[in-house]
């Protein structure tokens, strides 16, 4: 089974760089899209699809990254955190609220406690600087690990559920994602974080670093 595994593996990373030559790609996003197949009824499983696609990366704006991004809390937990999917449903339903907010993305709460962004992971800096990051019902971003895997060298990291009352008492926050790095939040709901964001800078640099080193 396990070579079998690393077989599949090979095979894909061999058919993703080809279509990365065929299209002479750089700095490109690489999507996988794995699919139910062509179900007879339109319900049961069939023989799956993998479809791969290739798009530019969407990066944060300067503005973004100078000014932060504001977010605005919504009751609602994914279907099946841990998978990473195309369910962006509710993320779509939730637009006209966020335009009608002035917010830029929704941050997720159920029952007080926060998990994440429709497509991000969601961290706080406390006023004792401790890394402090949703544990339970998220998806666990390659990012996201990363980071905490780096800041443990200076930082007190704490996986652990994180109440959205905690969240606006803290000194910073950000999300994570894999096109946006870092980006810090400036705002969720009413309020607003203090201009200087010294920890989430040092944390975005320390992963520019380590991709530079690469």
């Amino acid at each position: 089974m396990v070579a079998l595994y690393a077989t599949r593996r090979a095979e894909l990373k061999k058919i993703i760089f080809e279509l990365l030559e065929r299209n002479a790609a750089t700095d490109i996003g690489v999507r996988m899209t794995l699919t139910g197949g062509y179900s007879a009824d339109g319900y049961q499983l069939a023989k799956p699809n993998l479809v791969i696609t290739l798009r530019p990366f969407s990066t944060p704006t300067g503005e973004q990254l100078s000014k932060g991004i504001s977010l605005t809390s919504y009751t609602h937990q994914r279907q099946l955190p841990e998978v990473k999917t195309i369910d962006y449903l509710m993320a779509i339903w939730l637009q006209p609220m966020l335009k009608e907010k002035g917010a830029d993305d929704i941050l997720y709460q159920q029952d007080g406690l926060v998990t994440e962004c429709p497509r991000s992971n969601f961290f706080i800096i406390t006023h004792d600087n401790r890394l402090v990051t949703p544990a339970n019902n998220i998806l666990r971003g390659v990012i996201r690990n990363k980071l905490v895997e780096i800041a443990h060298t200076k930082f007190v990291v704490e996986e652990r559920d994180v109440s959205l009352d905690e969240v606006k008492t803290a000194k910073e926050a950000f999300i994570t994602s894999t096109t946006k790095t870092i980006l810090p939040v400036s705002k969720i709901d009413e309020h607003n974080f203090p201009s200087s964001r010294n920890i989430t800078q040092q944390l975005r640099q320390a992963l520019l670093d380590l991709e530079l080193s690469k």
